[in-house]
C-alpha cells in the first residue's frame, strides 16, 4: 500500500521545517555561546535542561497552571524521581540535541523527497 502523495509532501515539509529550524536554532545557540566566550573568556554551558525549561516558560506554561506540562516543569526545577535522567538532561548540551534533531528532520525531508521522485 502506497502513501498518498499529499501525505508524503506534508511529511517532507515537516521534515524540512524541523531540520532547517533546528539547524538555525543550533547555529544561534552556538553563536551566543561563542559571543559569551569572546566577551567573558568562559564557555557558557547551556544544557538541554535549561533549554527545555526556558522553552516551556516562554511558550506554554503560565504561573499557577496545572497539568502535565506544569508537572514536567516542576520536575525540571526539583526532581523527586528519575534523578539519572535529570542529570543527563542537565549535562547534555542543548546544541548537540538541536543538531541531532536537525539531522533527523533532514533525513525525513530527503527520504520523502526521494519517495516522491521514485513515483
Amino acid at each position: 500500500m502506497k502513501a498518498p502523495d499529499a501525505f508524503i509532501r506534508s511529511m517532507s515539509a515537516v521534515g524540512a521545517a524541523i531540520g532547517y529550524g533546528c539547524l538555525v536554532a543550533f547555529l544561534y545557540l552556538v553563536g551566543v555561546q561563542v559571543h559569551s566566550w569572546f566577551r567573558d573568556g568562559e564557555w557558557t554551558h547551556i544544557g538541554l535542561l535549561d533549554g527545555l525549561r526556558s522553552g516551556l516558560v516562554r511558550c506554554c506554561i503560565r504561573d499557577g497552571e496545572t497539568g502535565r506540562l506544569a508537572e514536567f516543569l516542576h520536575w525540571l526545577d526539583s526532581p523527586a524521581s528519575w534523578l539519572g535522567l535529570h542529570r543527563l538532561l542537565e549535562a547534555l548540551p542543548a546544541s548537540l540535541a538541536l543538531f541531532a534533531a536537525s539531522i533527523a528532520g533532514n533525513c525525513l525531508f530527503i527520504y520523502c523527497r526521494d519517495c516522491r521522485a521514485r513515483r
